[in-house]
């Protein structure tokens, strides 16, 4: 089960009702269609929630005196919303609404019919190489308000007397560290609900991959597309693969979802060859597109590979799609060889490859594109993905006029988020994934970016909240919140020795969309300080605190 996003409502205006009324037949058909399915997540999430609040109902009671009777009414429909990822802000739109396995797309694309705008899903599975294929529908704000008549009314946020009653004893505890920071906001709209060393700046870990998406979509828009490309050089008979920086590339018979594929680049590249009665090339690659030294920081390690412009599946040397995995030395070398035997199966000779850089007199033969970046955001946070966070980077230093290596990534992902007016006190960028040590971030920042992709202002951000692993079902969480929160904490993880954080949402039981950000250093026993942020975000899951 996928469980979709639990995203933040606001109030239509003049326009957001145009729009809601073109769409509402559609969305009461979607309502029909899908709400089976919803009742059926309804019923695989609730003894998960069930049990959440059963965990932590005697902690909440004794420390904030704030449990009081619900009637089963509200919070059922909490618990069916949490599962069934129905979004919760002022009021709740009627029954089921057309939501589909990664959140509001089918509202989204709706939305682009009334508009009259071309396209199609954000997610669809066409990566997009052929000039007569839908492209993505742009990420749009919020259509449901107000659609219908209101269920549920969300109560009064959690007040922040109530919250350090209930957040504190567990932030205290040992097993965080000697250094523990912890803000929750309000996503509706913004306000600060509880802080404690909200603008001390610790080290994020992976956290870091939020602000390398928020920075990436802000630059580069949630339908751009990284291309490579076949460049034949007409006075030399040059055959060059261009890489586009799209480490998402897939040399596998399978793409397993829509990712550009090396294999139809060769086959459209020697069709192109044999219409000019080419049948042997020199076989070059081009992976100018990025500068500055390849491996990381860290040194050569199996969770990133070497950032190059040209590379397949990651440069992994087994058939995983994430996690850590030894990585070919020189992904560009070795992308281009598997270039060259596919080429061979389509009776194309090649040389041996080797470096060169495509002329602008070089004629393009075939190109791919990755899916859009929102799938590449996504994909990104949901796995915890290295590889693209590091890809991303680069990509929006290109967009900011900076030099594409590390440094030049760290300093465009800066400069975005201050155009975003966000907070960057203390904050400090050295890479897009997290791994450097030497990152910075603050619990004010992580929350400002959770709230900044769910404004309406940014629906191009919209990406940030759908990529968040969802607590015992998807990515780095699937495997966490099994007997807690399943369903309901939406967060990124991040882990290095002596550093545990996370950072994401969660719906209370007053049905408040709340951002949260917890960072811990000076860990000693990771697994402890892992099972200490889960009870944490498990309680402000469960807490009626307003």
């Amino acid at each position: 089960m996928v469980v979709p996003e639990l995203r933040p409502w606001r109030a239509a205006g003049p326009r957001v009702t145009r729009i809601a009324n073109a769409v509402r037949p559609r969305l009461a058909r979607a309502a029909d269609a899908v709400r089976p399915g919803l009742t059926r997540a309804t019923d695989t999430v609730r003894p998960y929630l069930a049990r959440t609040v059963e965990a932590v109902k005697p902690q909440v009671t004794r420390l904030a005196g704030v449990s009081r009777p619900k009637t089963a009414k509200t919070w059922q429909y909490t618990a069916g919303a949490a599962g069934a990822g129905l979004a919760l802000a002022a009021t709740v739109a009627t029954a089921a609404g057309p939501w589909d396995s990664s959140g509001q797309r089918t509202a989204e694309r709706d939305r682009a019919v009334a508009l009259e705008q071309p396209g199609g899903a954000d997610h669809g599975g066409d990566s997009g190489t052929s000039a007569t294929a839908p492209r993505p529908a742009p990420s749009a704000a919020s259509v449901l308000t107000g659609l219908g008549p209101a269920v549920v009314t969300v109560k009064s946020a959690p007040t922040g007397k109530a919250l350090a009653d209930v957040l504190g004893p567990l932030l205290g505890n040992t097993a965080l560290g000697t250094r523990r920071t912890a803000v929750v906001v309000d996503v509706a709209d913004g306000k600060r609900l509880y802080g404690t060393g909200a603008d001390t700046a610790l080290t994020p870990a992976s956290t870091t991959k939020i602000a390398t998406a928020v920075a990436a979509l802000s630059a580069l828009g949630a339908d751009h597309r990284l291309t490579t490309r076949a460049a034949l050089e007409s006075d030399t008979g040059e055959l060059v693969l261009v890489g586009g920086g799209d480490p998402t590339l897939t040399a596998r018979a399978d793409d397993g979802g829509g990712w550009a594929s090396l294999r139809e680049l060769a086959r459209e590249t020697a069709a192109a060859l044999k219409k000019r009665h080419i049948t042997t090339v020199t076989l070059s690659y081009d992976k100018t597109r990025y500068a500055g030294p390849e491996i990381h920081p860290i040194g050569v390690n199996d969770n990133v590979a070497p950032v190059s412009a040209l590379m397949v599946d990651e440069a992994r040397t087994d058939d995983s799609a994430s996690g850590p995995v030894a990585r070919v030395s020189d992904p560009a070398t070795d992308a281009t060889r598997a270039f060259a035997r596919f080429l061979g199966d389509d009776g194309i000779r090649t040389t041996s490859p080797g470096p060169s850089k495509a002329t602008g007199r070089a004629e393009d033969l075939a190109e791919v594109s990755s899916p859009p970046l929102s799938a590449l955001v996504e994909r990104m946070l949901t796995n915890s993905d290295n590889d693209i966070a590091e890809a991303l980077a680069r990509q929006t230093a290109l967009a900011d006029k900076q030099r594409a290596d590390f440094e030049g990534g760290g300093k465009a992902i800066r400069d975005r988020l201050r155009k975003l007016g966000l907070p960057l006190a203390g904050a400090d960028f050295h890479d897009g994934s997290g791994l450097d040590r030497a990152d910075r971030l603050t619990a004010n920042l992580l929350t400002s970016l959770l709230v900044k992709a769910g404004d309406p202002a940014h629906p191009e951000l919209r990406p940030v909240l759908t990529g968040l692993p969802v607590a015992g079902f998807t990515g780095t969480l699937s495997s966490r919140y099994t007997d807690g929160a399943a369903g309901v904490v939406r967060a990124k993880t991040g882990t290095l020795t002596g550093v545990n954080t996370l950072a994401g949402t969660v719906v209370d039981r007053d049905g408040r969309l709340l951002a949260f950000a917890f960072l811990a250093s000076d860990t000693t026993d990771p697994g402890a300080a892992q099972s200490a942020l889960d009870r944490t975000a498990s309680a402000l899951a469960a807490c009626g605190c307003g």
